[in-house]
């Protein structure tokens, strides 16, 4: 338990250091230190993931850096869509989804190898990092790919619990044409309001050990204002690219355990 909760002051100083990327280890956090089931630990990821994005957002919104109508376009359909998917199709999923020989793939292992697949992705592009653009100030806001992102991202974070912000930020930057700067202060309230949305889909469906989980996420919000105190004295392209290996070497090791060593 101690472990698990140095783990949610680790989510939040990860956060507060990087502004984002630290919700990416709540479900490990939850399910190999805490024993919590991975479809609990989605869920409790989601109210994790929400609240502390959400301390970032009002910080973002009083600097005045979110892009509020871009927001609202993509929030919309990514809200839904993780609600529908935590409300219906994570409790519609099967416990035995395929059996080959001995092998069963149970649906605790799928969400957790699906977990670990969005794991690398999202340590390639902290890894590869992100280069700023020009910015064309007489291109259109493309709402049709913005609404079709925000499903998709609203369904995958509804799978596995994490924000998205690696999905999120690119889209904004390619289809709303906002600066870096601002798309990721503006992929952060994104991230608040569709994980949030998301876990009352579970609420509906799940015994919530609320003690536990304020506890959880109070930690993680206090571990935000410290690493964003801690931020000053470290290089944030470096610490970012250093937890892009971490995350890739995370989700090997998921995948390997889950595999082999369970």
């Amino acid at each position: 338990m101690i472990l698990g909760y140095i783990g949610a002051l680790l989510v939040g100083v990860t956060l507060g250091l990087l502004g984002g990327g630290g919700s990416i280890l709540t479900v490990p956090i939850l399910v190999y230190l805490l024993a919590i089931s991975p479809v609990t630990a989605t869920a409790y990821s989601l109210f994790v993931v929400g609240s502390t994005s959400l301390v970032g957002s009002i910080r973002n919104l009083i600097k005045g850096m979110v892009d509020i109508k871009v927001a609202v376009v993509f929030a919309i359909p990514a809200f839904i869509a993780v609600y529908l998917t935590r409300r219906y199709l994570v409790p519609a999923i099967p416990d035995e989804l395929i059996t080959i020989g001995d092998f069963v793939l149970t649906k605790d292992l799928g969400i957790m190898l699906f977990f670990a697949v969005i794991m690398l992705a999202a340590s390639y592009s902290m890894i590869k990092g992100r280069k700023e653009k020009e910015v064309d100030i007489d291109a259109k806001l493309k709402v049709p790919l913005i609404v079709l992102e925000g499903a998709v991202v609203g369904v995958l974070t509804g799978i596995v619990g994490a924000g998205g912000g690696f999905l999120i930020i690119p889209a904004l930057v390619l289809f709303a044409n906002l600066p870096m700067k601002r798309a990721v202060a503006t992929s952060l309230l994104i991230i608040a309001v569709k994980s949030l949305i998301g876990f009352l889909g579970d609420v509906q469906n799940l015994v919530i050990d609320w003690n536990f989980l304020l506890t959880f996420t109070g930690i993680s919000i206090i571990g935000i204002f410290l690493g964003i105190y801690l931020n000053k004295f470290f290089d944030g392209k470096s610490l970012k690219k250093a937890f892009g290996w971490f995350v890739l070497i995370m989700g090997i090791y998921i995948i390997t355990k889950e595999l082999f060593l369970s």
